[in-house]
């Protein structure tokens, strides 16, 4: 029986009777050229899933059973579907504003169909409620993070998490390609990047704080062929792919491949455990020239508006160790109160050069919130993870921003307190918590009530993050990351629906099973998800909201944090 009821994200609105009706087997499909690949994907997976043919027709013909058409009076992402009875059988029609609302559109007939529509076989009715959706998300920017530098994943792993992706109408994954312990995208001209930098030879387990390691070499990278593929799967299922090339810090694998553009002279090796590396870029015109020529190569693989740059985490103790860089600062006029050439601006110097290599391009950089300072254009959009405080001041500056806070939407951290947790990392994050998850919170606006006028920045939306320190394989990744991913996916499409949890429980977790997804079960882990003896690092955030309020304490912060990275409250 189709759960009608039970659509996650919930839709702005669904009337239902109850009634179900199939569609037949032969059913033809029409489809405005402008949403072809929304009509075509739900037609094949709905073939696969219940053993039927469906007919592919010409878009204006009268006889169709299923048709997708343009509606111009819906916003672009926005849609209306509709289930009639059409003489004992389904009759469906989608209405779109454009081709983001019939991806979304697409994935919620595909949950009204009920689990079987999550399989990928079988011989079953496809019966559908007779229903109106009127639907359209709060944000466009839907996003997630998927780390694959940390621990490489299969391409057939990642194409998998776009389909989970999706099917919960986010439409942002960015891939994370780039860290010190891994470079995993080719680069033609640079080919010691993955000869090299694309493999440790073993790797950190738990918090790098308890010194304990496998033994076990761990590497992988994707060709351009294996990353154009990944962008084409990605756009079909109406899910922009944004590459994320990390600089000028959370480079180590990149050095030991080309050591002469470090700031510290001498050897590297991809780094073997997590927390922050102070080997960091020269930020020479040397430097720019080799990173441009890989922005080059990214920009002729991924058809993205968006390319990030990295931009977190970047200690300046090797440039302060430096008197040429000293005096390249000084030299550039990039000063500190005091007068004198200030090396900490390098930082955003080095960004905003990027960033106009991408403008050049017709694209647009995006960085983490480190990055913001007088030094980065006001095109670049800002990604806010370590507080909320950051954001207000990115949008009065002009910025657009991207709201990722640690203390809210990091999957990878803790999903409840408890021995039995694997890893137990960062702050507690249950489901109920990443539900409840509002951008800009209430709190923020009564300190901040600037935010409630018309600022030159705009909040684009949200992403949630998994990094994949302690999430070493796909089924890692699923435990971090679902059920709370389907929460963070209502709370960006639709925050004021009510049952979000008897939704979850009654309906999709059925489609979570059916599609083999290894989640976190609501009462606690199964035995073997658990990590027994595998350290982590708990924090505690209300400890962390008491010390450092709005602003939040993680990363590396200028002045706080000195040449020890040890007492440093990092990610892992």
């Amino acid at each position: 029986m189709p759960y009608a009821a039970d659509v996650v994200p919930a839709p702005v609105s669904l009337r239902t009777d109850g009634e179900a009706l199939a569609l037949r087997d032969g059913a033809r499909i029409a489809a405005d050229p402008d949403l072809r690949d929304a009509a075509r994907w739900w037609r094949r997976a709905s073939e696969d899933a219940f053993g039927l043919d469906l007919v592919p027709t010409g878009p204006s013909d009268p006889d169709a059973d299923v048709t997708f058409g343009v509606d111009t009076s819906l916003p672009a992402d926005g849609y209306r579907v509709t289930v009639a009875d059409g003489g004992g059988h389904a009759v469906v029609r989608v209405a779109a504003g454009a081709a983001a609302g019939a991806h979304a559109a697409a994935q919620t007939l595909r949950q009204l169909a009920g689990p079987q529509a999550f399989r990928r076989a079988g011989r079953a009715a496809l019966a559908l409620p007779v229903v109106t959706v009127d639907d359209a998300p709060r944000f466009g920017w839907r996003g997630v993070l998927l780390d694959v530098a940390r621990h490489f994943l299969p391409k057939a792993d990642v194409l998998r998490f776009v389909d989970l992706a999706a099917a919960h109408h986010l439409n942002v994954l960015q891939l994370h390609l780039t860290d010190d312990q891994g470079w995993r995208i080719e680069v033609e001209r640079y080919p010691r990047l993955t000869e090299v930098g694309s493999w440790r030879h073993e790797s950190g387990v738990g918090t790098w704080r308890a010194e304990r390691y496998d033994g076990r070499p761990h590497g992988g990278c994707y060709t351009r062929d294996d990353l154009r593929e990944i962008v084409a799967y990605a756009r079909e299922r109406g899910v922009t792919v944004v590459p994320e090339i990390g600089s000028p810090g959370h480079v180590q694998a990149l050095l030991t491949a080309y050591p002469e553009l470090a700031a510290r002279p001498g050897t590297h090796e991809v780094r073997t455990t997590w927390g922050i590396s102070e080997d960091v870029i020269d930020p020479s015109d040397a430097a720019v020239d080799f990173f441009a020529g890989v922005l080059d190569e990214v920009c002729e693989v991924f058809d993205s508006p968006f390319v990030a740059l990295g931009g977190d985490e970047v200690p300046t103790t090797a440039w302060r160790e430096r008197p040429d860089i000293v005096a390249r600062a000084a030299g550039l006029g990039l000063v500190g109160p005091d007068g004198e050439g200030d090396v900490a601006r390098l930082h955003g110097w080095f960004l905003a050069r990027l960033a106009e290599h991408l403008r050049s391009k017709g694209r647009r950089a995006v960085v983490w919130d480190e990055a913001f300072g007088p030094d980065l254009p006001r095109d670049v959009v800002v990604t806010c993870w370590r507080g909320h405080a950051v954001a207000a001041d990115a949008l009065a500056a002009g910025h657009d921003v991207v709201m990722a806070p640690e203390q809210q939407v990091y999957l990878d951290h803790r999903a409840a307190d408890g021995d039995d947790e694997p890893v137990p990392v960062g702050f507690v994050r249950t489901v109920a918590d990443v539900r409840a998850f509002e951008p800009l919170p209430a709190g923020l606006l009564e300190a901040r009530p600037e935010l409630a006028g018309d600022l030159p920045g705009t909040v684009l939306g949200a992403q949630a993050q998994l990094w994949s320190e302690h999430l070493d394989s796909a089924r890692r990744v699923d435990y971090a990351a679902f059920p709370r991913l389907a929460a963070f996916a209502e709370a960006v499409w639709n925050p004021a629906a009510p049952g979000f949890d008897e939704r979850l429980r009654d309906g999709h977790l059925a489609r979570l099973d059916a599609a083999g997804v290894e989640y976190r079960p609501l009462d606690g882990p199964r035995p073997w998800q658990q990590r027994p003896g595998v350290a982590g690092w708990p924090r505690d955030l209300g400890a962390e909201r008491a010390a450092a309020g709005w602003a939040g304490m993680g990363g590396w912060v200028e002045g706080r944090d000195g040449a020890e990275p040890g007492e440093r409250p990092g990610r892992g």
